[in-house]
This record gives structure tokens, sequence and C-alpha cells, in this order.
């Protein structure tokens, strides 16, 4: 049986994680992104709203995988969460956090391909100002805090590091197709 696959996209703000997405289920329906839980205001889209309430019964129950809060909301994945995503096809979950990443790697069983999506801070704040954000101060100070993540965990080896100025969405999503069909071929192997 081949064990079941999902992408775990890190990098800073705007560097490509939903425009990365968007055109991985373009090329394979299968890959849908991972929506967590999000307990605050602000946008929606992408987010399964909860509550604090919900946030604590997933505490109690040991089915939080990995939360973090930032702008001001907690962002949580959650076991039920990323079983359901299974069942629907290869789950693609954002991270901004080195310990994110390490904390969904060991703390749910499943072929995790990590990759890095990468972009200058000046690009960084160039596509958070086209795409209107308007918190782009915190966004920029989030990618000073993933560059300052990345220098502190040298070691981490990534399956794949997109420079995403240089390297279009469609190609990208080419790259971690080939990618996770690599990795199923050999475990068949």
């Amino acid at each position: 049986m081949t064990k079941k696959q999902g992408v775990i996209l890190y990098g800073p703000p705007a560097s490509g994680k939903d425009t990365v997405t968007t055109a991985l289920s373009e090329l394979d329906s299968r890959y849908a992104q991972f929506a967590r839980l999000k307990v605050g205001t602000g946008k929606a889209t992408g987010y399964r709203m909860g509550t604090a309430e919900q946030l604590r019964e997933l505490e109690a129950a040991g089915d939080v995988v990995y939360s973090n809060s930032r702008y001001g909301n907690t962002y949580v994945i959650d076991a039920p969460g990323l079983d359901a995503a299974f069942e629907a096809g290869v789950p693609v979950v954002h991270l901004g956090q080195a310990a994110g990443v390490q904390a969904l790697v060991d703390g749910y069983p499943a072929s995790w391909s990590v990759v890095l999506l990468w972009c200058p801070r000046e690009v960084t704040e160039q596509r958070s100002a086209r795409r209107g954000d308007s918190d782009t101060t915190a966004r920029l100070a989030a990618w000073d805090a993933t560059r300052e993540d990345l220098d502190a965990h040298p070691g981490r080896v990534w399956d794949l590091t997109v420079d995403t100025t240089t390297s279009g969405p469609q190609d990208s999503a080419r790259l971690i197709d080939q990618l996770l069909a690599q990795r199923a071929g050999a475990a068949t192997a």
C-alpha cells in the first residue's frame, strides 16, 4: 500500500504559497490547500473559521498537531482536518515556521514533501502592496521572522527549494508534482 502523500509549502509571506497551490490544483485536481482552523478575525478564505472552545476541545483530545499565533489570530493544524484532507486527495499545507514543519512531519504520519518557497524581502513588500494587504508591515515582520527561523535551523534540508522570483507558478507546480511522483515511485520500488 502506498503511504499517503502531502506537501508542505514553507516560506515567508507573499513567497507564492497560494499561487503555487492554485497552479498545483490546476495541474492535478488531487492537490488542495489544507484549510487550517483559524481562531480570530479577518480573512476567512482558505480557512475553517473556529472558536476558542473548538480549539480547547481539540487540545483536550490531543488533536492539535501544530498551532501558532500571528496577526492577532491562532492558526491550527489538526489531526481530524488532516484526516479529511487526505481522504479528499493530496493536502498542501502552508507554513511559515520551521517548528511547524517539524511538528507536522513528526506529528502526523504521511510521506511529506517539504518545499521551501523563497523570495527576497523587497519582493514580499511589493507583492503585499500589489494585492492590497492592509498589514504589509506585519508581513514584513513575518518575513524577518522567517529569515531568522531559517538562520536558526541551518541544517534543515528541503526536498525542493524554489525561488519564486525566477520560477513561475506552473513551473513550480510541475517541479513539486515531479518530486511527489519520484517519491511515490521510490516507495513502491
